[in-house]
């Protein structure tokens, strides 16, 4: 039997996740991390982007985050996280639609921190599209 790690995704709102995981894979700030059974303890910053979480058997999950932190103990992994969603439970539409108004804002040029929100909007629903276009190829195989 493989080795697992416990994994656990929060967010503000409620619990996303909960469970054995053979490798958990996040967006540091300083680029991506991949978190195995044994890992050294470890506190970061996470950027927007996904959470990828390969199951026991190999199947793996996807989720989307705002943005958040990670910290590695010897037995389990949490990502504690701004907003955290499945990929599986993301409305395409209104992510679209959210990715457009972003990018109408920062061509427009607006005030600074206008700007800002809707660079930070664009990161998560970028982050959102791609693991719902990962599920998808997932469903594919």
């Amino acid at each position: 039997m493989a080795s697992t790690i416990r994994c656990d995704i929060v967010s503000a709102e409620a619990e996303i996740f909960h469970g054995e995981a053979e490798l958990v894979v996040a967006t540091g700030e300083l680029g991506e991390l991949g978190i195995a059974p044994k890992h050294a303890p470890l506190i970061t910053r996470l950027k927007p982007g996904k959470v990828v979480v390969t199951l026991p058997g190999g199947e793996k999950l996807d989720f989307a985050i705002s943005g958040g932190m990670l910290e590695v103990q010897p037995t389990v992994v949490t990502v504690l996280a701004d907003t955290a969603i499945r990929a599986d439970e993301i409305d395409e539409a209104a992510v679209r639609s959210a990715k457009e108004e972003a990018e109408r804002i920062i061509a427009r040029r607006g005030e600074a921190m206008e700007i800002a929100e809707a660079q930070q909007r664009l990161a998560e629903v970028t982050a959102q599209l791609q693991a719902l276009e990962r599920l998808r190829k997932n469903l594919r195989h």
